[in-house]
């Protein structure tokens, strides 16, 4: 067997990507998109025609260039994960728009409109998982979504301990803790430059997520996210789910590596943990006394703002 093959057995593999051809070929079980993804499948011809679709679908809502523009961007997300929840069997992640990250009442808007969006083509909200930034804001708002709407969350963009806590706390359905991310900042920020593959930081972070959630009881999951190695990937096999771009996935299905759970609900569960909770004061005085989290989540923010500018700016070009 690939080392693919025995994650598969290990854990949920989902693609992290817009590319359709991709998705059929390592068969993940579900997959999750972002603006950054979005942004870069636009421009690939081979999705032009989704792209028309929405132009189309934005020209007769009607409405100023502005109303335009954000129909177009609907429709698109709607588009893609539509054509995604063709190849996968399970669920597909779609991105609120991250400039609405601190905006409660804006994110659940958005989400029930994407819903609204996905249900007249058929599909029900229990193949959508709603992505969120993983603001206080973005779990304010999940905790509405999925207690009085019953609409799915992936929180993204999580990089704190204390957000994790909060998500769960909150009833997210799903939790995106960025791997990649975390090593960036402490490769480019600290003196040590690499890393074994349990003493990576960030996958020392998604493990104590992981055995929290399990030994506390929460029915939150874990998504490990953002890989920079195959590394990172193997260190957290067992975790919930794990999203891989087509690269790392295909680097792990040409190895033959023999590799076993690191992580399980029984080591969690001999864990050594303190139960805490988290409320507003908690969660922002954690995020400051975090450096790296509050960078990356800023970062974060800002880097999907400006792919969700640049999708929005071919949009302008083709309504004009």
């Amino acid at each position: 067997m690939t080392t693919l093959d025995q994650l598969k057995e290990l854990t949920v593999i989902v693609a992290d990507t817009g590319d359709f051809e991709a998705m059929k070929e390592y068969k993940p079980t579900d997959a999750t998109t972002n603006p950054s993804l979005i942004s870069a499948a636009a421009n690939m011809p081979a999705y032009q025609h989704l792209i028309e679709e929405a132009v189309t679908f934005a020209k007769k809502s009607g409405g100023t260039m502005e109303q335009q523009i954000e129909a177009a961007m609907d429709k698109v997300y709607v588009l893609f994960g539509l054509e995604i929840l063709k190849i996968v069997p399970g669920r597909v992640s779609t991105e609120v728009d991250a400039r609405m990250s601190f905006d409660k009442d804006g994110m659940i808007a958005k989400a029930k409109k994407l819903i609204d969006m996905y249900k007249a083509a058929g599909v029900s909200k229990d193949r959508i998982l709603i992505k969120l930034s993983s603001t206080w804001e973005g779990i304010e708002a999940a905790k509405v979504l999925e207690s009085k709407y019953g609409i799915h969350v992936n929180m993204t963009l999580l990089f704190n301990f204390y957000q994790a806590v909060a998500c769960a706390e909150a009833g997210a359905t799903l939790i995106s803790p960025f791997v990649g991310r975390i090593y960036d900042w402490f490769v480019k920020n600290t003196d040590q430059k690499t890393f074994e593959r349990l003493d990576d930081p960030g996958v020392k972070s998604v493990t104590k997520i992981y055995n929290y959630y399990k030994k506390f009881g929460y029915d939150t999951v874990v998504m490990g996210a953002s890989f920079r190695n195959t590394d990172q990937i193997l260190g957290l096999a067992g975790c919930d789910l794990l999203t891989i771009s087509p690269g790392l996935l295909k680097k792990l299905s040409e190895a033959n590596e023999q590799i076993s759970p690191v992580l399980s609900e029984k080591l969690a569960n001999s864990c050594d943990l303190e139960e805490v909770t988290v409320d507003e004061n908690k969660f922002r005085w954690e995020m400051n006394e975090d450096a790296m989290a509050t960078d990356k989540l800023a970062d974060g923010i800002r880097r999907f703002a400006v792919d969700a500018v640049k999708l929005e700016n071919l949009f302008k070009q083709k309504l004009q």
